[in-house]
C-alpha cells in the first residue's frame, strides 16, 4: 500500500482516551459510567451542574461524543436514537421550499427520507451523479441549503470527491451545509471534515459500534453556530440514544481500529478472489485497481472497510439460492458487525426504491452486497465459493 494508507495520528489514543478522564468522576472510573438518571438534582431553582435533564444532555452520552468528535477530527458532535434521527435533525434545519442536492445512490432510508419526508415538509430534493461534481454546480438554486453527499456510495460503491464538490457548493454560497455519510468508510479511513465537509453523518449502529447491537446516528461538525442549533433541535424533538446504548457504543470504538484492520484485509482478500471467478459477473471494491474511480479513493481515503458488492451470473433465482446457501455468511440487513453479512438490496434495503430507480443506479436483482466480518478470511471464501457451486452449477 502507498504511504496515503497510514492512520490518522493519534486515531487509537483518541479512540481510547478522548471522553474518557477517570477525573471526571468521584470515584475516578476508568470506564465512564452508566447515569440512567433522567434527572439531576440542582443547587438552586435554574442553576444546576451541567445536567439537568436526560434529553437534554447526560454524562454518559457526553463521553461518547467527545471521543466521537476527537476520532473524526472535529471540534464537537451530536449522538442519536438512529441514523435517520441524525439526517431528520439537520433537515429540520431548512425551511419550506429549501432544496437539498443529494447523490443519487444512498442507502434506501436516506432516499426514502427525502423523497418522502422531506417532500411532505415542503423541502425540494434534486438527485445527482456527483461522481462528476459539474452535475453538483449545475444542480444548485438560490434555495439549496444542503449538499448531501454519501462516498462511497451504498450498494454500488460509487465514490464521490469530497473536496471538489463542497469547494463548489461553498463557493455558490458559503452558507450551504456540506453533510458527507462516512458510514462505510469510518472515520478510521477517511474523515470528510478535512475535505471541506460541514458535517460528517455516521450510522453508528454499522462499524462505529461494530456488535449489530445497538441502533444509533452521530453527527461531526466543526462550527459551533451549527452545532448549537443541531443541539436545539435534538433538545425540541428528543432523538436523543439511551445512556446504556452510549456506553455500549463507547466500549466498540475502542476496538475499532484493531476491528477495521481485518475487515479491510478480508474484504479485500474475498474480492481479489472473485474478480477471477468464473460465476461472477463483476466486483466492485474501491481497493481494486479495476474500480473505475480507484485512483480517488487512494486520494481520500486511507484504506477501506470490508464492503465488497458483487454481481453473481443470472438472475433472481441464481442470486436467491447462493444467498440461501451461504453457511458463514448470514442473510440479512445491515452491516459494519464483526460478523458476515449478505444481502439483496433490490429486495431488502433499497425495495423502498423505484424499479425504475433501481435500474438507474444498476441496482439488479444480481447485485449482491457483501459487509466481510472478521472471521478466518479462509472459511469466508469456501462458504462463498460452495454457494456459488450451488447456485451456478458447473456445466
Amino acid at each position: 500500500m502507498s504511504e496515503n494508507f497510514q492512520p490518522f495520528p493519534h486515531f487509537s489514543t483518541d479512540a481510547l482516551h478522548a471522553g474518557q478522564d477517570p477525573e471526571q468522576w468521584n470515584c475516578k472510573a476508568v470506564v465512564p459510567l452508566i447515569s440512567l438518571s433522567t434527572t439531576f438534582k440542582q443547587e438552586a431553582p435554574g442553576k444546576h451542574s451541567g445536567y439537568e435533564y436526560t434529553r437534554a444532555g447526560n454524562p454518559t452520552r457526553t463521553c461518547l461524543e467527545a471521543c466521537f468528535a476527537a476520532i473524526e477530527g472535529g471540534k464537537h458532535a451530536c449522538v442519536f436514537s438512529s441514523g435517520l434521527a441524525a439526517t431528520g435533525t439537520v433537515t429540520s434545519l431548512l425551511d419550506l421550499d429549501d432544496h437539498i442536492i443529494a447523490m443519487d445512490d444512498l442507502y434506501g432510508g436516506t432516499n426514502r427520507f427525502f423523497r418522502n419526508i422531506g417532500k411532505a415538509r415542503g423541502i425540494k430534493t434534486s438527485f445527482a451523479d456527483m461522481r462528476n461534481p459539474e452535475h453538483v454546480k449545475k444542480a444548485l438554486t438560490p434555495k439549496t441549503k444542503l449538499v448531501w453527499i454519501e462516498t462511497p456510495t451504498n450498494p454500488t460503491m460509487r465514490l464521490v470527491d469530497i473536496k471538489a464538490v463542497a469547494e463548489i457548493a461553498h463557493a455558490y454560497n458559503a452558507d450551504i451545509m456540506v453533510a458527507v455519510d462516512n458510514t462505510f468508510t469510518t472515520s478510521y479511513f477517511q474523515r470528510p471534515l478535512s475535505l471541506g465537509a460541514d458535517i460528517v453523518f455516521h450510522s453508528v449502529t454499522k462499524y462505529l459500534n461494530g456488535h449489530s447491537d445497538v441502533l444509533m446516528g452521530a453527527l461531526m461538525l466543526n462550527s459551533t453556530t451549527l452545532y448549537e442549533k443541531l443541539q436545539w433541535h435534538q433538545l425540541a424533538a428528543g432523538a436523543v440514544p439511551s445512556p446504556f446504548d452510549c456506553y455500549l457504543v463507547n466500549r466498540g470504538l475502542k476496538t475499532l481500529a484493531v476491528r477495521l484492520k481485518q475487515h479491510q484485509h478480508n474484504a479485500l482478500t474475498l474480492a481479489k478472489h472473485l474478480e477471477g471467478h468464473p460465476k461472477i459477473e463483476k466486483v466492485i471494491h474501491p481497493g481494486l485497481p479495476s474500480h473505475p474511480q480507484h485512483d480517488l479513493a487512494v486520494k481520500q481515503q486511507r484504506g477501506f472497510s470490508g464492503m465488497l458488492t458483487i454481481y453473481v451470473k443470472g438472475g433472481l433465482k441464481e442470486a436467491s439460492t447462493f444467498l440461501s446457501s451461504l453457511k458463514v455468511f448470514t442473510l440479512a440487513e445491515s452491516l459494519g458487525g464483526y460478523e458476515s453479512l449478505a444481502e439483496l438490496p433490490s429486495l431488502m434495503t433499497h425495495a423502498s426504491v423505484s424499479a425504475e430507480e433501481r435500474a438507474k443506479l444498476d441496482i439488479s436483482d444480481s447485485l449482491i452486497r457483501l459487509s466481510v466480518g472478521l472471521e478466518d478470511i479462509e472459511d469466508l471464501i469456501a462458504d462463498v465459493n460452495q454457494a456459488l457451486d450451488k447456485a451456478i452449477p458447473s456445466d
